[in-house]
């Protein structure tokens, strides 16, 4: 039996979690509440593709469900889900480097190559420019600093929780964030 979305729609994470771990199909709710976000995360953070985001997020999501009693209600439920997911995809990451499959691009070789020409673009045009060589320069940053300009700008989130997401001191996100933007700004403005 899978829960209705009805059902999800009036329930709290809490009450989810406390259903789920009573009756499984309860534990779809919180799938459906919030694989689009986790997916699109995902796929920031991990320059993965549409499959690998997917098998990654299903593998954060088995580790959720086996977690999940030891679900702190103290803490917010997005933010404990958020830092599961973060280390699966930052595992992808580690792996896909280490066996020399990282495929970061150069900024001579592509970053140019979508550069609009000189006709007059109209608006939809500029923005899928603007997102491709934002994904790009970020593909460029070290881990850290992507991690926290992904999080902070791109996922709308506050400094405590990206600590908590991060497990990192507040100042300690507040330095990244000021050191990320500037590197940011430093591979924009690359000659």
């Amino acid at each position: 039996m899978i829960t209705p979305k009805s059902v999800c729609d009036e329930l709290s994470d809490l009450e989810i979690i406390r259903k789920a771990l009573v009756a499984v199909d309860y534990f779809s709710c919180l799938y459906d509440r919030y694989e689009k976000q986790l997916l699109r995360y995902v796929r920031r953070v991990a320059f993965a593709t549409d499959d690998e985001a997917a098998d990654i997020l299903q593998d954060a999501f088995i580790k959720i469900w086996r977690n999940l009693h030891a679900y702190d209600p103290n803490l917010k439920l997005s933010s404990w889900m958020y830092r599961i997911v973060h280390n699966e995809a930052i595992s992808f990451v580690r792996h896909k480097k280490s066996f020399g499959k990282d495929l970061r691009v150069t900024w001579d070789e592509h970053l140019l190559a979508d550069k609009p020409d000189d006709t007059d673009p109209d608006a939809a045009d500029l923005l899928e420019y603007r997102d491709k060589l934002t994904h790009r320069t970020l593909a460029l940053l070290p881990e850290p600093y992507r991690e926290v300009l992904v999080l902070k700008f791109l996922e709308n989130m506050g400094y405590e929780e990206i600590s908590d997401i991060l497990k990192i001191p507040e100042g300690t996100v507040a330095t990244r964030i000021n050191r990320a933007k500037k590197a940011f700004r430093k591979i924009m403005n690359h000659p």
